[in-house]
């Protein structure tokens, strides 16, 4: 096996791929994918042994390689690398799309429903073919050739525009730096975040300290720097990345422009009102109206309590801070400084005692207390030094999934906190294939011989992964397309993420993954009680904002005109709308929206606030029976997290609840089940 993304023998090498074995590998399993396809376009009997599993077989190996060089690229981007998958991607997304259109193909899986092995499969089967006949519809099979040829066109100009749009906010980020020479300049920050500061500055052969637009540090400047130019410095820069106001070849402005309009006539291609009424054909919600609906009665709901923190911040700001204009670089920290006066603790205190082995350890350890498994160890090759490796086992000790865990910031390294997965489950004929996943953020490392410490937010995040990561690890399903997240309405993707962050507010919990980085203590009772006073702390305003994304999201994709509207505009009226903190005019946020125009959420970000309800009223099921825990947990892993695809996240949902889903439990753990005062 000379070249690494062509052996499936076991682990992905991680360590051992490089730029050049990616054109040969992917030319070698494209042209066994091919051929595998027209086996199956003439295969007779239909069955699901001769024509789906010959078929995933080799499909399947073509995703799993592409997925090892993507994940390279999101983790460890090289010039070389990057070149690599930039050149390769449009041969995959032409092969996609041929795929999703091929009517022999599509006959194929109409034959098979048709047939008495259908009707001899289970449920989870049968939910398979009846997507894959629903894909085949939304993929362009039944269009013309000139409306197929036009349909691939489009797919793979987005494709590139996608890849583009999120390499350049890496780009950005990454290429810019800010040097202080002056130490005082730097009061208030936390030592950790100066000390990498210093040691970047030192990288890169000066004196001083330098401070980039990273997550660990840029946060930290807007949350505690003392410095109010420095906070605008950092503000600035950060808010014009991707967009005209930096190089040109930087600019994601023309990029979602031209997204906007490929979308829109993708939808219109297939019969589609608009991108959004293409997007929902997949998800829980049915219509636009619907989503608007929900977002608007949940925005109604949540501005009063908005529009009482920003009156409060700005009481105070004014009179303790002595900021009489408040503006976007000021929010944080004037934020920070309030919930320190009225509540008596601030994120760095808190900070000092989530030490990252303690963290892991809680977090392993409600895991092993809901479902009865265990988190341990392993060894793999890996992409980077600081990647760690763990498999998770049953009460037997037989495997059920392994993952990595990717949790520094670093350059070349993609910013924010996911989850994808390497492989999934699967039955094959040498027995079950067991899902393998990567767990990645961006936190800071530690520096000085310390462990890394996490701020509580952070711990959140870990969690939501990790809740991504379970979705995965711990599935029964054994059929491909349904096993995992896989086939699960993307408007409910976000319900085991969203669950397990709940169990970061329980004291238990706390207290048992908490060690102060330089003492060992666990985290004071007294501490933890004004944290959890202060949860809900702001919770309007962190409502609005992400609502504001989400309209803004639906209403690019509605019945938005870009003859008639510019985004800017339509920007500004949802903020009339929903918003209660502006940023400047200069602001280019939509420049760098990877979410919507990088990721998976065109159409879909709502998806967030949709599967909080799921998640909030999936916990409160937890808030019932507290001595339940390990049943509960139980049913919710039998119910939800195993089934994955193979029902719908409702009928999952109503499984595990004995009913559909209430806003209740939500609003009561925002804060939000009254009106404000």
């Amino acid at each position: 096996m000379d070249n690494p993304l062509l052996d499936f023998s076991g682990l992905p090498r991680f360590d051992a791929i490089r730029a050049e074995h990616v054109t040969p590998a992917i030319d070698s399993l494209l042209a066994e994918a091919e051929a595998a396809v027209r086996h199956a376009q003439t295969v007779s009997p239909v069955t699901w042994a001769s024509f789906v599993t010959p078929l995933e077989d080799a499909t399947e190996r073509l995703w799993r390689a592409w997925g090892q060089v993507a994940h390279l690229q999101a983790v460890v981007d090289t010039p070389e690398l990057r070149e690599a998958y930039n050149a390769n991607l449009p041969k995959l997304t032409r092969f996609g799309a041929a795929l999703g259109q091929d009517l022999a193909l599509f006959a194929q899986y109409r034959a098979l429903a048709a047939s008495p092995d259908y009707a001899q499969c289970d449920a989870t089967r049968r939910k398979a073919v009846d997507n894959a006949l629903r894909d085949f519809r939304l993929g362009g099979a039944e269009l013309d050739d000139a409306g197929k040829a036009r349909f691939a066109a489009i797919q793979e100009e987005l494709s590139a525009l996608s890849a583009t749009f999120s390499q350049n906010v890496l780009d950005a980020t990454d290429a810019f730096t800010l040097h202080v020479d002056d130490e005082a300049r730097l009061s208030g920050l936390p030592a950790d975040v100066v000390a990498t500061a210093r040691v970047t500055a030192e990288k890169a052969g000066k004196p001083g300290w330098t401070l980039t637009l990273k997550m660990p540090c840029y946060l930290p400047v807007q949350t505690y720097a003392d410095d109010r130019g420095l906070r605008e410095a950092l503000y600035r820069a950060s808010g014009v990345r991707a967009s005209e106001h930096g190089p040109p070849t930087l600019d994601n402005s023309g990029h979602i422009d031209r997204i906007l309009a490929l979308r829109t006539e993708l939808a219109a291609l297939l019969g589609f009102a608009s991108y959004a009424d293409y997007s929902l054909a997949t998800k829980m919600a049915q219509s636009p109206a619907e989503v608007l609906g929900f977002l608007r009665d949940l925005a109604a709901r949540a501005l009063p309590f908005a529009r009482r923190d920003r009156t409060e911040l700005e009481a105070f700001a004014r009179d303790e801070l002595g900021i009489d204009d408040l503006q976007p670089w000021d929010l944080a920290y004037a934020s920070d400084k309030l919930k320190q006066a009225r509540y008596g603790y601030s994120g760095q205190e808190v900070k000092r005692y989530f030490t990252e082995p303690t963290v892991l350890a809680g977090l392993f350890d409600v895991i092993q207390s809901l479902y009865g498994v265990r988190v341990r160890q392993d060894s793999a090759p890996t992409w980077h030094p600081d990647v760690r490796f763990f498999r998770v086992e049953d009460s037997a000790g037989t495997l059920l999934g392994q993952f990595y865990l990717d949790l520094y910031a670093r350059d070349g390294k993609r910013g924010g906190a996911w989850m994808d997965d390497g492989r999934n489950r699967r039955s094959t004929a040498a027995g079950t294939q067991t899902p393998l996943v990567h767990l990645v953020c961006n936190f800071g490392k530690g520096v000085d011989g310390q462990p890394a410490t996490f701020s509580h937010d952070e711990v959140t995040t870990l969690f939501h992964e990790m809740g991504h990561g379970l979705h995965q690890l711990l599935t029964a399903v054994d059929v491909l397309p349904v096993a995992g997240i896989n086939g699960v309405e993307w408007d409910a993707v976000e319900l085991p993420s969203q669950f397990m962050e709940n169990f970061c507010w329980e004291w238990a919990r706390v207290q048992a993954m908490t060690a102060h980085v330089d003492t060992g203590e666990p985290l004071p009772r007294d501490l933890f009680e004004r944290m959890l006073a202060a949860r809900n702390f702001q919770s309007g305003m962190a409502t609005v904002r992400q609502l504001e994304f989400a309209l803004f999201d639906m209403a690019i994709h509605g019945d938005f005109d870009p003859a008639d509207d510019s985004v800017a505009a339509l920007l500004e009226r949802i903020r009339d709308e929903v918003a209660v903190n502006r940023p400047p005019a200069w602001h280019r946020f939509p420049q760098q929206f990877s979410h919507v125009f990088a990721g998976g959420y065109a159409a879909g970000y709502y998806s967030y606030k949709w599967a909080e309800v799921l998640s909030a009223d999936a916990y409160a099921a937890f808030e019932e029976a507290p001595a339940r825990l390990a049943e509960t947990g139980a049913r919710f892993l039998a119910e939800v997290l195993s089934r994955g695809g193979s029902r719908t996240a409702l009928e999952n949902f109503t499984a595990f609840r004995g009913r559909e889903p209430s806003i209740d439990a939500l609003l009561r753990h925002a804060g939000m089940a009254a009106p404000a005062a």
